[in-house]
């Protein structure tokens, strides 16, 4: 095996190895949230997401190392394919947010609003994780409705109207609406509570995207170092090259001077 090739594996190899650390790392702290917080749901989706995200990283330099090691040319197709679809996904889904966004926000605001107004209905059962996830964030960021408490005046699905969500309060309750005194509820909108940790979290998820685009841009470079990859790829390329630069070497090696050759 050349010494690229062998190389090349190294690198590879380093990745599955650092992308079996990240998703193990994930999974412990994920396992500590849970045995810890098991109320904070909020913060075992993002943990799922991450670990979610840490397995795709993996499988994708697995697919790389494994075409390479074997030498399998669709392997190698389905790995430059699934990378330049995750770089086009993150750079599309950046650019939407950046350019389009108060149609994001006003987007953001209807489904809220329509959480908000079908949360605990036993006609929609199909939304619970929704429900689910806006309780989360509710207890995770001890806010209540996008505006304000008041927002949930709008929910028909109450035993009466001054109840409100149990995310809304820190009763430790499993259901949907719970009967607590104003001064046992978050007053504050959910909306101001994310706007503030987005602005003062903003670089970090600019930052990590940022090194997502340059660790798969630097997987794509690794790729195809000094053309191997390529000509693996392209096997009918290579061997076309291959025999031409052979029968031009051999054209190279006779003299004009020969007989034949005279002019």
């Amino acid at each position: 095996m050349l010494r690229k090739n062998k190389r090349l594996i190294f690198k590879y190899f380093l990745h599955l190895i650092n992308g079996a650390f990240l998703v193990s790392f994930f999974i412990i702290i994920y396992y500590f949230v849970v045995s810890t917080d098991e109320n904070n749901h909020f913060t075992v989706y993002i943990f799922r997401i991450l670990i979610g995200t840490g397995s795709a990283i993996l499988l994708l330099c697995l697919l790389g190392y494994l075409g390479i090691h074997n030498e399998i040319r669709w392997l190698l197709i389905l790995y430059a394919v699934l990378l330049m679809w995750a770089v086009g996904v993150q750079v599309v889904l950046s650019t939407l947010i950046f350019a389009k966004k108060e149609e994001v926000h006003q987007a953001w605001h209807n489904k809220i609003d329509s959480i908000i107004s079908e949360y605990g209905s036993e006609d929609f059962p199909q939304d619970i994780p929704k429900w689910m996830i806006l309780n989360a964030l509710q207890k995770t960021f001890q806010c209540c409705g996008r505006k304000n408490y008041t927002d949930w005046t709008k929910n028909k699905n109450k035993e009466n109207s001054e109840q409100v969500p149990c995310s809304c309060t820190n009763s430790t309750l499993r259901k949907w609406f719970c009967d607590e005194p104003l001064n046992a509820t978050y007053l504050q909108g959910c909306e101001n509570k994310i706007n503030t940790w987005y602005h003062a979290n903003a670089l970090t998820l600019i930052g990590i995207n940022f090194g997502l685009l340059v660790s798969e841009y630097m997987g794509y470079t690794v790729e195809q170092p000094d053309g191997d990859l390529s000509r693996l790829i392209n096997p009918i390329g290579a061997r076309t090259l291959k025999l031409f630069t052979h029968r031009r070497s051999q054209l190279e090696a006779i003299s004009l001077d020969q007989p034949g050759w005279s002019l």
